[in-house]
């Protein structure tokens, strides 16, 4: 799948929006469509996952996650027919889910979060759709680098941003049998990225730009509130939580990272989207 050819699916919903939405709105429209279409993918898994909670009897005979990883299949699948996913958007889904699984099958043998039901298609205990839902982390970075036309400005340099992200990812292992170096990844991410800011396009060509490492954490929060319903619906568990229990506010500290993880892959296969400099880029 041709990412032109994406992107020409795109401008065409974006010209067909914008010709139906008064002028008096017209930019925040499109600011808020651009976002739901860059997380269409985890928005759908989502509703899926509190609906099938609503109706589900557990003396169905399937089990609920095979369900849910059923309907990541078919949705992802229609995405690929209808050109609606790019090869970046492709290569990010197959990468996020080989990532997040390992960490999945990692964290709940150690006993940190726990996966209630039963299904056929799981492996060690992780039930395969959650695969879908990192990858749909994966898939809305890049979206949103590509449909917000975002560049990354002054960025450092690319060993250093790709070193700290693969600290990252081995420290989420590596904490639960060395010592937990995570204050000091956060400090090598203030040092690194303080001056980063990010340039987009939210309509026309106009541009603006959002602090690097404000839009981790807004972003980390966003993630965190999405994961509540997770909880909330009994689809996963922490180690020691109920149902009813909100996630731990220490785990945004977790998402932040894991999301500059997925920033770092996404700009890996989007190396236009970084400038060393500190300049205000064009328009493309």
């Amino acid at each position: 799948m041709s990412g032109q050819a994406t992107r020409r699916l795109e401008r065409a919903l974006g010209d067909f929006a914008r010709a139906r939405l008064p002028h008096a709105v017209e930019e925040p429209a499109m600011f808020v469509l651009k976002h739901l279409w860059a997380g269409l993918f985890g928005g759908v898994l989502m509703v899926a996952i509190f609906a099938t909670n609503a109706v589900w009897n557990d003396a169905w005979t399937v089990a609920r996650y095979d369900v849910l990883l059923a309907i990541a299949v078919v949705v992802q699948g229609g995405f690929i027919l209808f050109r609606l996913e790019s090869r970046e958007e492709i290569a990010a889904l197959v990468g996020f889910s080989i990532l997040g699984m390992g960490m999945e099958w990692y964290n709940t043998a150690a006993g940190n979060w726990t996966y209630p039901e039963h299904g056929v298609f799981a492996i060690a205990h992780v039930p395969l759709f959650v695969g879908a839902m990192y990858s749909a982390v994966g898939v809305c970075v890049i979206r949103m680098i590509r449909i917000f036309e975002m560049s990354f400005t002054p960025f450092p340099p690319r060993w250093a941003a790709l070193g700290l992200a693969a600290l990252i990812y081995v420290n989420f292992f590596t904490q639960h049998v060395f010592i937990d170096i995570r204050y000091a990844l956060f400090a090598a991410l203030a040092v690194l990225f303080w001056r980063t800011k990010i340039w987009f396009t939210p309509f026309r060509g106009r541009r603006w730009y959002m602090p690097m490492l404000l839009s981790l954490f807004l972003s980390a929060l966003g993630v965190w509130l999405a994961e509540n319903l997770g909880t909330l619906t009994g689809t996963w568990l922490y180690d020691g939580q109920e149902t009813h229990e909100w996630v731990s506010l220490a785990t945004l500290g977790s998402w932040a990272l894991f999301l500059y993880v997925a920033l770092m892959v996404a700009l890996a296969v989007m190396p236009g989207a970084t400038r060393r400099q500190s300049v205000i880029p064009r328009t493309a």
